[in-house]
């Protein structure tokens, strides 16, 4: 996977730097596996908009992803590589050998052919999903559940990885990609290797349009705003606003939000870079 720089030719492509799509396979996703979405546009259940600046976008199709990985013991064919509109990272659909067929997060390096397997006794290989308490220490993952048999929900986007550090117990060590340092239970599923396409980070959209074709509609600064809108807002001229706020008012730019009273806090070894 790589990059692309465009040459000045517009406005739009001065600055715009974009994928390659050199590890995609193919452009069209298994039918079984796709399911309509509909975009909320920042609205909830009843209709209210609980989320500003979003809206529009182009239509998408969701793919289902497979987060278990719970087909133990049975072995599964890549059979393509695949872009996936709602996520950063690449899937890939593997065939089982009883002919199943499911999506998958790709790891960066999986080959169309390459055969990964997960459950109980299964080799530590690129791809493949095994419990914590079998993968060697020092291991690169990715896709790691936080509750057994709940589905991976860390180190799921592009280029993200995580690395099993030690064990204690019941517990396993892990850096998260945030810098975090938890323990997470060894009855947890991870798959080894990193995610695929690293380079979705160094991307810029060159112009506002790109954006509108994601669904992002345009930000409004809270200076810029009346004071009955936002804490940051009047003042004579271009004020500064003061310490940077929410529209709620509570404190933004380094503020911690996490309730000190959590009860999972206790499984935290070291806290993210700040």
């Amino acid at each position: 996977m790589a990059v692309r720089k465009y040459k000045p030719i517009t406005p739009g492509t001065r600055h715009k730097i974009a994928g390659t799509f050199d590890d995609v396979t193919t452009s069209t996703p298994e039918k079984s596996l796709v399911v309509g979405i509909k975009s909320s546009g920042g609205r909830n259940n009843t209709g209210k908009m609980t989320v500003r600046y979003r809206g529009g976008g182009h239509k998408k199709a969701y793919r289902l992803i497979d987060f278990l990985r719970d087909k133990d013991g049975i072995e599964a064919t890549v059979k393509t590589i695949e872009y996936d509109p709602n996520r950063s990272a690449r899937i890939a659909l593997v065939v089982y050998a009883d002919g199943e067929k499911r999506y998958i997060v790709a790891p960066t390096g999986l080959q169309v052919g390459q055969i990964v397997k997960s459950g109980e006794g299964v080799a530590p290989e690129l791809g493949n999903t095994l419990y914590l308490s079998e993968i060697p220490l020092g291991t690169v993952i990715h896709c790691i559940e936080l509750n057994p048999g709940r589905g991976a929900i860390l180190a799921r986007s592009a280029g993200t990885y995580a690395q099993l550090l030690a064990r204690e117990g019941k517990y396993a060590i892990i850096k998260l990609p945030s810098g975090e340092t938890r323990m997470i239970l060894t009855t947890c599923r991870a798959t080894v290797g990193a995610v695929s396409n690293p380079d979705h980070q160094l991307e810029q959209h060159g112009k506002a349009g790109r954006r509108r074709w994601l669904g992002r509609k345009p930000h409004n600064r809270g200076v810029s705003m009346n004071p009955v809108d936002h804490p940051m807002g009047g003042g004579e001229g271009r004020s500064s606003g003061g310490h940077p706020r929410s529209r709620k008012g509570l404190l933004a730019k380094g503020y911690k939000t996490r309730d000190p009273k959590k009860t999972t806090s206790k499984f935290i070894i070291a806290k993210r870079k700040k």
